[in-house]
């Protein structure tokens, strides 16, 4: 028996789509309706209305800061001893030439803290009896170095290594800050680290070696992927506070954009060195932030969608 199949007519036509078989509104003759035109045109007034009213609060916010700082009665003063033009202009080549000491300490720390944040974090996180020693060294660095002041760090390493005196060991403040560096932020970076590995579902690593792999390929091709693209936006944030931090080896002599300002206040006992330095960071460390939060934006949405992170 064969069946022949018939061309819908007009009352079995599909009614939402139109005689080529494209939904209504397809071809290039569409018109909105009324109620999207008038929808769309509310969403414009709100939208207009919503940034003239933040760009009207934001100018008197200002308007009365300014009032209010320039009112005071120590503004002339203060002006002349944070503020000057002319101090400016001396500190601003010299706080330059010593930040590129900061951003070297920032690439080379940067890339160690992640390196040895990464083998402390699988320290923590290896099993077996046979590890447990090494996952209590590990626990106890990272506890030890979180606890401890940056601050005080930094003064063990560079003011007590050199008195020790050991043959072969380097009096350098710079390397002596950039190790006290690596030591601190190493334990915030470890917790980051494993944190990530943690929050991998066990049925992953399980997945893996059900396949064949080892422990050892299953954490570094299964797990450590995943754990370190969720902690992205808390490594990016770790890095902006290594960048800011990196000023602090200046209490050992070493000659980085603070320094540099710090030694043009000793010499003219005028401030405005330490803004000119001040701003500098901000200006350095502004992108890496906004890079951060475009980072923990695109994964936010990631998520929302149903996509990997």
């Amino acid at each position: 028996m064969t069946v022949v199949k018939q061309d819908p007519g007009p009352e079995d036509a599909d009614p939402d789509t139109d005689d080529h078989g494209d939904p209504p509104g397809a071809d290039d003759g569409y018109v909105p309706s009324r109620r999207r035109l008038d929808r769309e045109r509310y969403k414009r007034d709100r939208a207009r209305r919503a940034t003239a009213v933040a760009a009207l609060s934001t100018l008197v916010t200002a308007v009365v800061l300014y009032l209010v700082v320039v009112g005071a009665p120590g503004w002339p003063r203060t002006k002349e001893t944070f503020f000057s033009a002319e101090y400016a202009r001396e500190a601003l080549p010299r706080v330059l030439e010593g930040l590129w000491l900061n951003v070297r300490l920032l690439l080379v720390c940067g890339a160690a803290v992640l390196v040895l944040g990464m083998l402390i974090a699988v320290a923590r996180t290896l099993r077996g009896p046979v590890f447990f020693p090494l996952r209590v060294l590990a626990a106890a660095y990272t506890d030890f170095f979180r606890g401890l002041p940056l601050i005080i760090n930094l003064m063990i390493v560079v003011l007590g290594v050199p008195a020790l005196r050991l043959q072969g060991v380097t009096v350098d403040p710079v390397l002596l800050g950039g190790t006290a560096l690596t030591l601190t932020y190493s334990a915030y970076v470890a917790e980051v680290f494993r944190a990530g590995i943690e929050s991998v579902h066990p049925s992953q690593r399980a997945a893996a070696r059900s396949l064949g792999l080892t422990n050892r390929q299953a954490l570094r091709h299964v797990v450590l992927p995943q754990a370190v693209r969720r902690q992205v936006p808390p490594l990016l944030n770790d890095l902006v506070s290594l960048q800011k931090d990196t000023g602090l080896v200046s209490i050992g002599g070493a000659i980085d954009a603070v320094r540099a300002a710090d030694i043009i206040v000793g010499r003219s006992l005028n401030y405005t060195p330490y803004i000119v330095a001040g701003l500098v960071f901000v200006a350095l460390t502004i992108p890496m932030t906004r890079f951060t939060d475009w980072v923990t934006a695109r994964m936010d949405r990631q998520r929302a969608q149903g996509g990997t992170t």
